[in-house]
């Protein structure tokens, strides 16, 4: 049973890299033996982060039938940029879950850094979930440290990370 759910995950996940042109969303899948690997990026932290989401939320559902309905925030701290990305990421998914709410729209209005801590305050749009409009691909379990990376050059920042699925 648990080598078939495996196969199942590495056949969804080869299905979903192969469907997600890079460049027109801002994200790619990577190749991992069993969760999904992502790069997202964009022209600085916010909008890599911003794309971040998106994948996340495109390795659930299609993002594209998820109406910004809804306006919601989320903000998070850290200790640093890489904490922080987990804890976006992180956040998203309890609201998701707790909310029973698919997100299709982030935009980060404010990320700062401090002595101490960098902080993100985004706002975010989607719709409840309506498992008749919302195709369910695969859920996310959890959002992990594994490989993650940030890499910043002058014109553009991109974030790896992978998702427990």
């Amino acid at each position: 049973m648990e080598r078939a759910a495996k196969r199942f995950k590495i056949s969804l996940f080869y299905d979903l890299k192969d469907e997600i042109m890079t460049g027109e969303k801002g994200y790619r899948f990577l190749e991992h033996t069993a969760d999904a690997y992502i790069a997202a990026y964009g022209k600085n932290l916010a909008e890599a982060f911003e794309n971040a989401a998106a994948a996340m939320f495109e390795v659930m559902t299609d993002i594209g039938k998820v109406a910004p309905e809804f306006e919601d925030h989320v903000e998070v701290a850290a200790e640093d940029e890489q904490a922080l990305l987990y804890s976006w990421l992180e956040a998203l998914l309890v609201k998701s879950e707790i909310n029973e709410m698919l997100y299709s729209k982030f935009e980060i209005f404010e990320l700062t850094k401090t002595a101490n801590e960098f902080k993100l305050k985004a706002r975010i749009w989607g719709e409840k979930f309506n498992p008749e409009k919302h195709v369910q691909k695969v859920g996310v379990k959890a959002v992990t440290y594994h490989q993650m990376e940030i890499i910043k050059e002058p014109t553009k920042t991109t974030v790896k990370f992978i998702l427990d699925i």
